[in-house]
């Protein structure tokens, strides 16, 4: 696991920084909780339109949330068939909490 720059942290906090997008990525720690789906989300991820619904947001709205977490290197994306399934980042995300554990 690499350490994380100066720009990936304030990336990281920024991305965090509005609660549904914090929320979201407490949800995808347990994608099991999400409806069923083709692919188990184990293995895939999280559909978006699971993630939407959940968040009650517009599928417009859940794609920029998701798409600022992925550029913020919290989640990753794998797209099945016309679909985009999403999964957190683990190793960013325990570089993240190292960082500010080693800042604080």
């Amino acid at each position: 696991m690499s350490e994380l720059t100066d720009d990936e942290v304030v990336a990281a906090f920024k991305a965090l920084g509005h609660p549904t997008r914090l929320a979201i990525l407490g949800w995808l720690k347990d994608p099991e909780s999400f409806p069923p789906q083709d692919r188990p989300a184990q293995e895939v991820g999280v559909c978006l339109k699971h993630i939407q619904a959940r968040a009650d947001v517009s599928q417009s709205t859940a794609s920029q949330f998701m798409a600022t977490l992925q550029r913020a290197g919290l989640v990753t994306c794998q797209r099945v068939g016309q679909f985009s399934h999403y999964s957190r980042n683990e190793e960013t995300i325990a570089a993240l909490g190292k960082r500010v554990s080693l800042a604080i």
